[in-house]
């Protein structure tokens, strides 16, 4: 049997294997990183956990300012138009990054007093923040790379070593620091500096060249109407850590912070599914044949629903194993924030037309809604009912959220395609209805372990009923790839 499927593997074709194995890798990353909570839960207190969380929070909006997220969408859009000059673009788009690295480095060493004051943190975690903002890039644009050249055995092996040697410097460090904050930083960005330089090294060499005014002006005059929008997305999704522990405190910022994590789990099935189902539905919008969509999208938000109440009703229990018993208060953090991973999964399927026609002024305006929207409901509610309602104020933003992209949705399609309902707002208000219903239920059972075991049992029996019908939808669902 194993032979078999050794040889079926080998006979599928590249693109297919390149596909299975990048998906691979973004499990792994995400995957070690989420396994090895439990252990750094247990090295940190909840505050220094919530103070590394903060970092974190930072790091990913500062990265945009740096950066410009050049990562992101020019360098992939790049490759494909530029394929003929593919190692020049690369190595200029490597010499871009460095120089804005620099260029802000220097900035903040000449003021350093006063953004350590403003991001509370120290020099040396700044410095380290800079240094693992140039090298995530470093990586993602090698990554993109390999993805355009179906080249997956070396993205394996970079993933594989970093997802492994970075925890374990990490608790080497933390377990020999006094300052295990600062030590965990440290492991983090010591790591991702010595592995991958030799990243850039390899680009640098085969483009052979820095600058190329050219290159440097496209990829700025592309990205830089994105960084909104960029942010936007960010601080809807990090801003709640950075409030809590302004207005209440680290070790509630840490207590919160578990608790998005572990729901954060996942977004890998968001991801999972968004990468198979997306070329699938920009090619049914390019075609005009907007009405197979439903279908396949219906029943990927029911998988993902399914995954997230499962998830609420086992919160308990996977906080207990996660972390020790001083952040147990994080079960009730976990329903508001796993039920808009279903959102955020939402969101996608309608904001791909706003993508494909390329009508980044929507995206933008709906992201800065929600961003400032977040930060406003966190300022109310978090000092009027403590940490906790963070979660809530995400939940409500993200649906508001979703509800501008499906207008948006519907105006594109009115504008290009016709009078054609791609969704039956019936059965997604059905579907997000009963959804919620489910989740309220499951956190209104956390004071009865008994009738939430026997509701969990109810609603495997009913997976296990309809076993096969969910396969063949699954299955349905990848074959559109």
């Amino acid at each position: 049997m194993i032979k078999n499927l050794f040889e079926r593997y080998r006979n599928l074709p590249i693109q297919i294997k390149a596909s299975f194995w990048f998906l691979f890798c973004s499990f792994l990353q995400k995957g070690i990183s989420t396994i090895t909570t439990p252990i750094f839960t247990r090295l940190l207190s909840p505050s220094e956990y919530g103070n590394f969380s903060v970092f974190n929070s930072w790091l990913n909006i500062i990265r945009i300012l740096v950066s410009m997220n050049l990562s992101a969408g020019v360098y992939a859009q790049g490759l494909v138009k530029f394929d003929k000059e593919r190692n020049v673009f690369s190595s200029a788009l490597q010499g871009l990054t460095l120089s804005l690295t620099l260029f802000w480095t220097i900035i903040y060493l000449l003021f350093r007093n006063f953004w350590n004051n403003v991001f509370s943190l120290t020099t040396v975690q700044m410095l380290a923040m800079l240094v693992m903002i140039w090298a995530s890039s470093v990586f993602s644009f090698w990554a993109s790379e390999q993805h355009v050249k179906l080249s997956y055995v070396k993205l394996f092996v970079i993933t594989m070593l970093v997802s492994i040697v970075s925890p374990v410097v990490g608790i080497v460090f933390v377990l020999h620091a006094e300052d295990k904050v600062t030590a965990r930083i440290l492991g983090l960005a010591l790591v991702e500096l010595i592995i991958y330089s030799g990243l850039f090294i390899s680009q640098m060499v085969r483009g052979k060249k820095f600058f190329s005014a050219r290159f440097w002006k496209y990829a700025v005059l592309f990205n830089l109407p994105l960084i909104p929008h960029y942010l936007s997305q960010i601080v809807l999704s990090s801003a709640d850590r950075i409030m809590i522990s302004r207005m209440v405190g680290e070790a509630e910022a840490g207590i919160y912070s578990l608790a998005y994590t572990t729901s954060m789990i996942m977004i890998l099935l968001n991801n999972a599914l968004g990468q198979t189902i997306s070329p699938w539905m920009y090619q049914k919008i390019k075609n005009k044949q907007t009405s197979d969509i439903s279908a396949i999208a219906y029943t990927s938000m029911t998988l993902i629903a399914v995954a997230n109440i499962l998830l609420i009703l086992f919160a308990p229990e996977i906080i207990r194993i996660f972390a020790p018993q001083q952040y147990y208060e994080a079960i009730w953090v976990i329903p508001p924030v796993a039920m808009s991973v279903y959102f955020m999964y939402l969101y996608d399927m309608f904001a791909k037309f706003a993508f494909y026609y390329e009508k980044t002024g929507y995206i933008m305006l709906a992201s800065a809604v929600g961003a400032v929207l977040n930060i406003f409901l966190n300022w109310i509610f978090i000092d009027k009912y403590g940490y906790i309602a963070a979660g809530y104020t995400t939940l409500v933003c993200y649906v508001i959220y979703d509800i501008a992209h499906y207008i948006i949705m519907r105006i594109l399609c009115k504008k290009y395609i016709g009078k054609v309902k791609i969704y039956d707002l019936r059965i997604l208000l059905g579907l997000t209805g009963g959804f919620l219903l489910l989740g309220f239920i499951g956190l209104g059972l956390y004071h009865n372990t008994i009738f939430r075991y026997v509701f969990i049992l109810i609603l495997c029996v009913v997976v296990v009923i309809l076993r096969r019908k969910i396969v063949r939808k699954v299955m349905d669902i990848w074959e559109k790839n």
